[in-house]
């Protein structure tokens, strides 16, 4: 049997940043995955190019039952630490949106950065490896594997989360929770496409390919000014991924179509300007023609709509009321959607729920109640925005743990 100081299950973010942090102590590490590849999340995230943090992170951007716990952990190794490392390794790199930080080239270099780390570091790296049974032991751990047995005083789950499962993502780190009597908290999938109602479905599924800015807001208060993206089964684009870790089935979800318009100035203007301009014609100028052609075609700016046919279609903007002008600027601030559900983990980038913190020790990720086994990444019930968050929960949980394990 092969005795290790750490043993780190799963070769993602989290754990890549584990077993180096912990190999650059001195400590024998040895790191373990299913896959055939490192890093398998991180190749794929951010079109190709790793959203690998954000340069506006802070706890307040994260999930989580307890929203102190990830305060720790962000603050003792932050976006600065991940971006100096990304610099001493020559990685250029760029801001796209609000803070996010990509990759010049391509996401392959963080994987190889975190390899060349964790070589230096001397972590020994083993995939392939299927884990067939955990045991506790009088000096920690021993570990039943397809390539043999191993022992180490301290084990670290790093497993990920349920989200793209052709990933390789399964449910094995909740499984070794509630082993070990870990409570785990329901899972879900978030920052994730909605679907449609069937009539809903049928009315805007033409559009598909359609994006413009938005503010989504859920019922429970939250908004996020992005961009909403019309596709064959729904709506997706960074608005909806966002305002979707905050949706409940059952819920609605509000838009505000002309987020940077103050639509009745505007319309008063454009009625001085162009007296004689159709609504259609207008309302072309301020939103995509085909959204704006779609509407009208379904009646959906008509006040009493009863036969499907737009009578507002036919208007020009001097021949609006006062009521068709207040149930236009409505429409296009309040454009509710009552969604069906979401894709799900097929296409989710994360999953909200797992380990509970309060198991957890928030400084080092390690079991209060079980010595030697720690939780790190997304396994556990700390989910963050879009835009490199969760990649710098990654980074800095996986570091709180290589540093005491």
């Amino acid at each position: 049997m092969k005795h290790q100081d750490v043993i780190v299950i799963g070769a993602g973010a989290a754990g890549l940043m584990c077993a180096l942090t912990a190999g650059y102590r001195g400590r024998n590490v040895l790191l373990l995955d299913n896959a055939k590849q490192l890093g398998r999340k991180i190749l794929i995230s951010g079109g190709g190019r790793c959203n690998f943090t954000n340069l506006g992170i802070e706890p307040s951007a994260y999930l989580c039952q307890n929203p102190h716990f990830c305060k720790s952990a962000l603050a003792r190794y932050t976006q600065w630490d991940f971006i100096a490392m990304v610099e001493r390794h020559g990685i250029d790199y760029h801001e796209k949106t609000l803070g996010q930080l990509f990759c010049d080239d391509s996401a392959k270099q963080i994987v190889e950065m975190l390899k060349t780390e964790c070589e230096w570091a001397g972590v020994t790296t083993s995939l392939r490896t299927d884990i067939t049974s955990i045991e506790v032991t009088a000096s920690g751990y021993q570990l039943q594997t397809s390539q043999g047995q191993y022992s180490c005083g301290s084990l670290v789950i790093a497993t990920g989360g349920l989200s793209m499962p052709k990933l390789g993502a399964t449910p094995f780190g909740y499984q070794v929770a509630e082993q070990f009597s870990v409570p785990v908290l329901p899972t879900s999938a978030a920052l994730v496409p909605f679907t449609l109602q069937v009539a809903d479905k049928n009315k805007f599924e033409c559009l598909s390919g359609i994006s413009l800015p938005v503010i989504a807001s859920s019922e429970c208060g939250k908004s996020f000014k992005e961009a909403l993206l019309f596709t064959h089964r729904g709506l997706s684009g960074p608005s909806v991924l966002q305002i979707s870790s905050y949706w409940q089935p059952g819920q609605t979800v509000r838009f505000n179509l002309l987020p940077e318009l103050d639509f009745m100035a505007w319309l008063t203007d454009t009625i001085k300007a162009s007296p004689k301009l159709s609504l259609k014609n207008a309302l072309c100028r301020i939103l995509p023609k085909r959204f704006i052609e779609r509407l009208l075609e379904l009646g959906e700016l008509d006040t009493d709509n009863v036969t499907n046919e737009s009578v507002m279609g036919r208007k020009s903007i001097n021949q609006l009321s006062k009521v068709e002008q207040a149930f236009l600027l409505n429409y296009f601030t309040q454009w509710t959607i009552y969604p069906n559900g979401t894709e799900g983990y097929r296409t989710a980038e994360v999953t909200l729920g797992g380990v509970n913190t309060d198991a957890l020790s928030s400084k080092t990720m390690e079991v209060k109640a079980q010595k030697g086994l720690y939780f790190i990444g997304e396994v556990v019930d700390v989910s963050g925005w879009l835009g490199g968050y969760n990649f710098q929960w990654a980074w800095s949980s996986g570091y709180a743990a290589g540093e005491v394990v």
